[in-house]
């Protein structure tokens, strides 16, 4: 298995994405860094979490392997709210269980409050959604300009074992983002000012507290990209939620502590 998957017609545009396993559907949505595709972000999951679920992991539109039109506008959040919507209706489903990393906490929140009869129970992993400051780190992720150099910045402000971000895992990170097109649809849409992006993923907390999924919070207490106590104010406007806080861990949980990972998602999904 490679980044290339299956291919759904959404929206106008074609949607790259993996289907595997069998069972209770579980949508793996994942982050906003460069280079970043479903597979890059859930490959080690991926095996794993299908061996008792139908697990399926598109590319957004705008990342990865989807083919995102040159004219293309992207709304903020209702682009991708729209596409997952057409994506579970084309594999004909009517709810699904949903993680989401980073940015795609956020977005699991908006689908979540704009279709919940889609959403069943949701897993945030370093999740945005919540009002805050972009910092230097996040500057750097969204900001990035194609190099090895500049990947294997990105990547060390990701994990907190710095040994995992291996020059093998920076080129490879790099080859993503200089495939034609890519930089330039990246920059589309994270386009400078970043503050206005960060604004845009957070729902207000009347929408959140609205919100009566079960809901499980994970993340890394050393996350240097997204602030940890942004789950923990999340925690506290989700109806039925739980948090649950990871040591010695970065903004890479799933990679950093794959195992422990995926147990607490298991754990969840079977509660």
């Amino acid at each position: 298995m490679d980044e290339i998957g299956k291919a759904a017609e959404t929206c106008g545009f074609l949607t790259n994405f993996h289907d595997e396993g069998e069972g209770q559907p579980v949508v793996l949505l994942h982050g906003s860094g460069a280079g970043v595709s479903a597979w890059a972000n859930w490959r080690n999951l991926i095996p794993r979490l299908s061996k008792n679920y139908r697990v399926i992991a598109p590319d957004l539109v705008g990342f990865g392997f989807t083919r995102t039109p040159e004219e293309f506008e992207f709304k903020f959040m209702s682009s991708w709210v729209d596409q997952l919507q057409a994506l579970l209706e084309h594999l004909g489903l009517t709810k699904a269980h949903f993680v989401g990393n980073s940015f795609g906490g956020a977005l699991t929140l908006w689908l979540a409050h704009e279709h919940p009869d889609l959403c069943d129970k949701l897993v945030l992993m370093g999740p945005g959604g919540w009002p805050s400051k972009v910092n230097e780190n996040l500057e750097l992720l969204w900001g990035y300009k194609p190099s090895v150099e500049n990947m294997k910045s990105i990547l060390d402000v990701m994990a907190y074992d710095r040994s995992i971000v291996t020059d093998e895992l920076a080129e490879l990170r790099y080859k993503a983002t200089i495939r034609e097109g890519a930089q330039e649809t990246f920059e589309k849409v994270f386009a400078p000012p970043f503050q206005r992006w960060l604004d845009a993923q957070a729902l207000p907390i009347a929408a959140l507290q609205s919100i009566d999924n079960e809901v499980l919070i994970i993340h890394g207490r050393d996350d240097r990209v997204v602030d940890p106590m942004c789950s923990w104010h999340l925690h506290s406007h989700l109806l039925n939620s739980q948090l649950h806080s990871i040591g010695r861990c970065g903004h890479w949980t799933q990679i950093e502590h794959p195992e422990r990972f995926r147990v607490l998602v298991e754990q969840f999904l079977q509660e």
